[in-house]
């Protein structure tokens, strides 16, 4: 039993030695990610909901609106997104979410 114990804790150990070494290249940033943050930060968001890589139209929409967003347009900046709350206190989601945002944003070029 001693051996079952001693043989367990080894292996924690070397584990744990084995998950704390990271490899050098992790730590520097890319220098393609350097030159252009934008659009290197919208291609390392073009995540499905399932963390695979979007292709073909889903990510030429997302890369267009993301892009978008980063220099300040469709409603960056107004905080739409923000107050997008419910009386529940949670996020609105679907037709609410849009009819509020619509709302909201023309709310706020009147404004400006």
């Amino acid at each position: 039993m001693s051996k079952l114990i001693a043989c367990a804790i080894i292996s924690l150990f070397a584990a744990n030695i084995a998950f704390a070494q990271t490899p050098a290249a992790q730590t520097k940033p890319a220098p393609a990610a350097v030159a252009k943050p934008a659009a290197s930060d919208c291609a390392s968001k073009a995540l499905s909901k399932e963390g695979k890589p979007l292709a073909g139209a889903a990510k030429a929409s997302f890369m267009k609106k993301c892009e978008a967003e980063a220099k300040g347009g469709a409603g960056a900046g107004s905080g739409c997104a923000e107050k997008a709350i419910g009386k529940d206190g949670k996020p609105l989601a679907g037709a609410a979410k849009a009819s509020f945002m619509k709302k909201c944003e023309a709310n706020a070029k009147a404004g400006k």
